[in-house]
């Protein structure tokens, strides 16, 4: 029985405006529900214009979901209604659990070069969690385990395990594995996945080939992947692969290297009412949610 996984859409990245006037990529988000379940957005913001990305992030609430920073080059500070503060850089991560509510801003600024390079995951909460006290889990660059293989391939773990190797981040209900994997050319990486999870890769450098599946694809005005002959088989960066079904996930490199985001997590198969900032599991919750954002009752005694 052949137990390894296949492609089943190939997403490129949209060009979207968020905040007070960020223009960033999007990988996924609302209309893709619920193909990526548990996660509900990606979001990249890599830039080498500061008036892409100045303007920032103020503050917004947030409930019933997470919201995973990892950034790169330059930084994002953040602030929160509990009065967290803190700066994200440098390749390190902010893991928020919003859980009954945040209100919070993220400002992100350039390096001395004026870029800045990071990358936002959403994932969902199960209904037993959404109204959870709020927590933070800030890591730093030198928590995250990095591992390099005897072929080339380096990988950092910011979640999930490889090998005997675990990285900073636990306890989360959907048992996520986030990785950032770099292959150099010609090499080949391989690995192993239970079945039943969701998972996908995030393309941010150089080209490959995944699952062996070299037919050639292009893409339709959604963004959505279909087959082409006379488009390039190659994935490249700004490029998401969503994968079937499986336990393992093979990609390969040709004259180019690869650097991805692969990131795979256990579906939670329920309701998902959404608007803005807020994910909750009915429309009555979402309602009442910005109900208390505007009575000024949104963030809980016990979070």
């Amino acid at each position: 029985m052949d137990t390894r996984r296949k492609i089943r859409k190939v997403f490129k990245s949209m060009q979207v405006l968020e905040g007070a006037g960020v223009l960033l990529k999007r990988a996924f988000g609302f209309s893709q529900l619920p193909l990526f379940d548990p996660f509900l957005l990606l979001d990249d913001f890599r830039s080498a214009r500061p008036e892409e990305y100045l303007k920032g992030f103020p503050w917004h609430p947030h409930r019933g979901i997470e919201t995973i920073t990892y950034v790169l080059d330059g930084s994002v500070e953040h602030a929160d209604s509990m009065g967290n503060r803190g700066v994200i850089s440098g390749g390190g991560v902010q893991w928020m659990t919003a859980g009954s509510g945040v209100i919070h801003e993220e400002m992100p600024s350039g390096n001395e070069r004026g870029e800045v390079a990071g990358f936002q995951l959403w994932a969902n909460l199960p209904a037993s969690e959404k109204m959870m006290p709020p927590r933070y889990r800030d890591i730093r660059s030198s928590e995250i385990p990095v591992l390099r293989l005897d072929n080339g391939v380096e990988i950092r773990i910011i979640c999930g395990r490889y090998a005997q190797s675990t990285g900073p981040v636990s306890g989360i209900a959907i048992d996520p594995e986030y990785l950032d994997i770099t292959l150099p050319p010609n090499a080949s990486f391989t690995h192993g996945m239970p079945g039943g999870r969701k998972a996908f890769a995030y393309v941010i450098g150089g080209k490959g080939v995944f699952c062996n599946q070299d037919e050639p694809f292009g893409y339709d005005t959604e963004g959505v992947s279909y087959f082409d002959m006379e488009s390039s088989a190659l994935a490249e960066n700004g490029t998401l692969v969503l994968f079937g079904d499986g336990e393992s996930i093979t990609i390969t490199t040709g004259a180019d290297p690869l650097r991805m985001l692969l990131i795979s997590g256990n579906p939670l198969n329920e309701p998902v009412a959404w608007h803005g900032p807020i994910v909750m599991n009915t429309r009555e919750e979402l309602r009442l949610a910005f109900e208390e954002f505007q009575n000024g009752t949104f963030i809980k005694a016990d979070g």
